[in-house]
């Protein structure tokens, strides 16, 4: 059954803005050639477009830089402002960006276990509107935020699990009150930042591949045939409650005790590298955010500092390569046991090493663990180092806010 004109009106609309989205400003002409329709289709949807406000020329392209042939037409950026949260245990990272998704300002603040469920959502909602300002954002279009926990796949809600503190449950609705025009809408972290290593990193041109995050505590998101898994409870990857030799509990996503977490966590990873004679001391001082043993930023330091020296002993003989090299090779038994397990049940071709910990292991940790992956199992498997480390969480918020925001913005009005 053929579309409706008024259907195919908005399929061609959005296919011209997706393009000028994708590629920058365009001409008429090469608008044409690219979506393949006739000259008077692209003229009428350029025109309807400028007069919805989304569409506006931008400048002028060609050698004689005149006339309506030369006329360059680019996306109106600030038509709508996003906002990117990536909510911690105990810290809250906000950025603003416009439809383009230009970053306009960005802040984050701790907020510390102890702090009570009211001030903590003050705090966090406060940082937002904070940002907002800055930015010069006179509203809200849409806000995705990343959250650790399971999220409901049938309300899209924060589900009461795992032991994570009740603002983060209650910070949706809270947002929702302070920004009563703005669309919000939570994701698993795991699962943005999969979708950002799809997008822009690691897993680009993947279709089919699980991202395995190494940060304070342990996940992995299932991307299988394009489409992004959740499972019947909202479920799919929570690989930090794989059971593991010792374990007696209910794995915690908090204090990272017992399950995959208690081998692969921030605390376990630090701890590893004590036992290997690597101190939080010695490794150096190029992490970020707050300081402390287990803390995330510094396991990824000691894992930098191992690969470093490492990588330096091929040049030099530096007295510490020798334990960094050990230590190393004890943190890839620990990880390809996850990966291992991940790969004999979904067989994904592919296994990113995601969060702060994968990245700084970088290639030098990856191929430790596809070596030792290939041992245990006779799937091939690719792994490979995440590309963008703990910013991969707000990269994903704010790429699944700004194609929501797409998706209501451009699909204009039936004329």
């Amino acid at each position: 059954m053929p579309a409706s004109p008024s259907t195919a009106r908005a399929i061609n609309d959005r296919l011209a803005l997706r393009l000028l989205q994708q590629q920058g400003p365009l001409t008429a002409g090469k608008l044409k050639q690219l979506t393949g329709l006739s000259r008077p289709t692209v003229a009428d949807l350029v025109e309807r477009l400028t007069v919805s406000g989304l569409i506006t020329v931008v400048g002028e392209s060609g050698e004689q830089r005149r006339g309506p042939n030369a006329r360059l037409y680019g996306i109106v950026a600030d038509r709508a402002h996003l906002a990117a949260l990536d909510v911690r245990t105990e810290s809250v990272s906000v950025i603003v960006a416009d439809l383009l998704g230009r970053e306009l300002a960005a802040e984050s603040v701790p907020i510390g276990g102890d702090t009570g469920t009211g001030p903590a959502l003050e705090q966090a909602v406060g940082l937002v509107e904070r940002v907002v300002k800055e930015a010069g954002a006179e509203r809200l279009h849409t806000v995705g935020i990343g959250a650790p926990g399971l999220i409901d796949p049938v309300t899209g809600e924060l589900r009461d699990s795992t032991g994570l503190p009740e603002w983060h449950r209650r910070l949706v609705a809270a947002l929702q009150e302070r920004l009563p025009r703005a669309r919000v809408t939570v994701e698993n972290e795991t699962n943005l930042a999969a979708l950002a290593e799809q997008r822009d990193g690691a897993a680009r041109g993947r279709d089919t591949f699980v991202l395995l995050w190494l940060g304070h505590g342990t996940g992995a998101a299932v991307v299988l045939d394009g489409t992004l898994r959740r499972g019947a409870s909202g479920g799919t990857g929570e690989i930090g409650f794989l059971p593991v030799p010792g374990t007696d509990g209910l794995p915690s996503a908090t204090d990272c005790a017992d399950g995959f977490h208690s081998l692969a966590g921030a605390t376990a990873v630090t701890e590893l590298a004590a036992r290997h004679g690597l101190s939080a001391e010695g490794a150096g001082s190029e992490g970020s955010g707050p300081e402390g043993v287990g803390s995330e930023p510094v396991a990824a330091e000691l894992v930098r500092a191992a690969v470093r020296a490492t990588a330096g002993a091929a040049v030099s003989a530096a007295e510490d390569s020798a334990a960094a090299s050990r230590f190393l090779d004890a943190l890839a038994d620990r990880v390809a046991l996850g990966v291992a397990s991940v790969v004999a049940v979904l067989d994904p071709g592919c296994v990113v090493l995601g969060g702060e910990i994968g990245k700084a292991g970088g290639e030098v940790l990856a191929a430790r663990v596809a070596e030792r992956v290939a041992r245990m199992s006779p799937l091939r498997t690719e792994v490979r180092a995440g590309a963008l480390g703990g910013r991969a969480v707000l990269r994903g918020a704010l790429v699944t806010a700004r194609d929501r925001a797409q998706d209501d913005l451009f699909a204009p009005p039936e004329r």
